[in-house]
Parts: structure tokens; C-alpha cells; sequence
């Protein structure tokens, strides 16, 4: 089955490419085909996340596996597209190079793309073009203070704290 993948990425500017890939490729392909369509070099590093429609960042796939045991995380080589991506409109996040934080929105498109036999991977769209230096992404909190939250209380609180004496 072929999928067809649109990849935006996250600036003022619509910079989008589709690209056609076999669903049984890897999440390491994708990234390949990303960056080639994208003209990065691919030798940064780089991770997919799980999304959902809102695009909160789950589940990360990066491309090596750097947890020290601690926290095992499945590489892109070892999860397949089809295991992330089986209907139209899923959604992940990929970044890569985490200096230059290049942030892109990957959505399953198409899940049985006719196609004319066409190599693949293969880029179908392109529009835009990639600015020179990666956008600042502009991370949003919530307020998290409550309206109930009575400061005053909070500070005797706190000074309680003071009095204990921790060394």
C-alpha cells in the first residue's frame, strides 16, 4: 500500500512537500525522504513524536536510541510507518537538528494512493521555499494560577518552610 505524507513545516511561510512512501517503510525512511525533500543533509539528529489532532507531542521515535537503559525508546529504524500512521489524518511531529529545532507537522494524507509506478519514495509537492535559518517556535504555556489561589496563604506557607532549619 503507498501513503501519501504531507510535511509542513512549522513557520510564517507555507513551506509544504508530499511525499509518497510504502507503508511498510521505516520511520528512518521517512526521515531520509523528509530531509532529501526538505534539502537537509540528514546527518543531525532528529525524532518523530506521536500526535494527536491537536498536535500535543506524544510517544518519541528518534532516530538513535540515547536513554542509557533508562527509558527505552523504539529508534526509527525498528517502527514501521504502518504502525504510526494507518488512517488518514494521523498526525506526528518530526524536529530535526535539536540546536537548529527545525519542527514539521507529518499527516497521513492518503492511505491507498494510486500511483503510476512511481519509484518510492518520491516527492509529489513541493511549495515554498525553506528559509535560510530555522524558524523560532514559539512555545505557549497555560496559566496554571488557580483564580482561588489565595497568595497570602501561599507566603505563610512557605516562610513555615523557612523555619525548619534544612541543612
Amino acid at each position: 500500500m503507498i501513503y501519501k505524507i504531507r510535511v509542513i513545516l512549522n513557520a510564517e511561510e507555507d513551506v509544504i512537500r508530499d511525499i509518497a512512501m510504502d507503508n511498510s517503510s521505516t520511520l528512518e525512511d521517512l526521515h531520509n525522504a523528509v530531509t532529501n525533500a526538505f534539502g537537509f543533509t540528514g546527518s543531525e539528529m532528529a525524532s518523530f513524536y506521536r500526535s494527536d489532532d491537536s498536535w500535543v507531542q506524544g510517544e518519541e521515535f528518534p532516530l538513535f536510541d540515547m536513554s542509557d537503559g533508562l527509558e527505552k525508546k523504539i529508534p526509527m529504524t525498528n517502527m514501521d510507518l504502518n504502525r504510526v500512521l494507518t488512517n488518514p489524518g494521523d498526525k506526528m511531529i518530526y524536529v530535526y537538528d535539536f540546536f537548529n529545532m527545525w519542527s514539521f507537522y507529518v499527516e497521513l494524507i492518503d492511505a491507498d494512493f494510486e500511483h503510476n509506478n512511481i519509484e518510492l519514495p518520491s516527492l509529489l509537492f513541493s511549495l515554498g521555499v525553506i528559509p535560510s535559518i530555522a524558524p523560532e517556535i514559539q512555545f505557549e504555556t497555560e496559566d496554571l494560577l488557580d483564580e482561588d489561589f489565595d497568595e497570602d496563604l501561599y507566603r505563610e506557607i512557605d516562610s513555615d518552610f523557612d523555619d525548619l532549619n534544612f541543612n
